[in-house]
């Protein structure tokens, strides 16, 4: 081989941790700044688009063989489930538990108050309700009578998550906080389209196997079981919803931008 051809197979030069978490407060302080109109809509926009997964979910529970506990399904599941924070993610929306470490570390770095972090994780937060609710609305009126869904696949799927105690929903909620905090910060440090495509489906394929309660594609989820199925209750659906939301706040708050921000600005290289 000729040693003047650049080596295909040679890893790129990281980025330093202290310019992502530069490039981290730089971009949580622009979406704090944004207009009350803007964020709302790009969280309306993530919504709607996060919904695929979960949608794309049942297509494989109607069309598959298998279901929940069959490893092929099990794996197919999980990553037609990353589909929807591909939309999202790639697409610059803007998701809940991506600000729950985003956001934060401006508020770490005094730069940023905390009532200017409640003001964007609620509207934020408020956009993507409100757009997973008109994205199952339309799925479960319109899709099955195209033949390649069924009304038992979202119900199966809603069962999958309200079907656990609640302190369940509340830990395991702080480990998808966690890696959605996570993926937030390794985004930043990624180069390259490719690389974040693969580490947006890793993170979030984790989550999908593991079977994670993600308040914001959770949504879209139970509520799949509320308009389907009599035997889950609204109750139920804001006893998933509080408990995950709340989880994954704290997951990605403390698990990432906490102690990420802490071992930077303490000389981490």
């Amino acid at each position: 081989m000729d040693d003047s051809e650049p080596d295909t197979f040679a890893v790129m030069e990281q980025m330093p941790t202290r310019e992502v978490l530069d490039s981290l407060i730089e971009s949580g302080l622009h979406e704090i700044r944004r207009e009350k109109s803007g964020l709302l809509l790009s969280g309306f926009s993530a919504g709607l688009d996060i919904g695929f997964g979960p949608l794309l979910m049942a297509v494989v529970l109607t069309l598959s063989q298998g279901s929940y506990g069959d490893l092929t399904t099990e794996l197919l599941l999980a990553s037609v489930y990353s589909v929807g924070f591909l939309f999202v993610i790639l697409g610059r929306s803007e998701l809940f538990t991506e600000h729950t470490t985003l956001a934060v570390i401006p508020v770490l770095d005094r730069q940023a108050s905390i009532g200017q972090l409640a003001r964007l994780w609620g509207l934020v937060y408020i956009g993507n309700i409100v757009g997973g609710l008109l994205f199952t609305l339309l799925a479960v009126v319109l899709m099955p009578g195209l033949g390649v869904v069924s009304p038992e696949s979202f119900e199966l799927i809603a069962h999958k998550l309200v079907s656990h105690e609640l302190h369940w929903l509340f830990v395991a909620g702080i480990f998808a906080g966690w890696l959605m905090g996570l993926l937030a910060w390794l985004i930043t440090a990624a180069q390259g389209t490719l690389s974040r495509v693969a580490i947006i489906w890793i993170v979030t394929a984790t989550i999908g196997l593991l079977h994670l309660p993600h308040s914001i594609a959770g949504n879209v989820e139970v509520l799949f079981g509320v308009f389907i199925s009599a035997s889950i209750t609204p109750l139920d659906y804001l006893a998933f919803l509080s408990l995950a939301t709340i989880g994954n706040a704290c997951g990605g708050a403390i698990f990432v931008a906490v102690l990420k921000y802490g071992h930077v600005v303490r000389g981490a290289k």
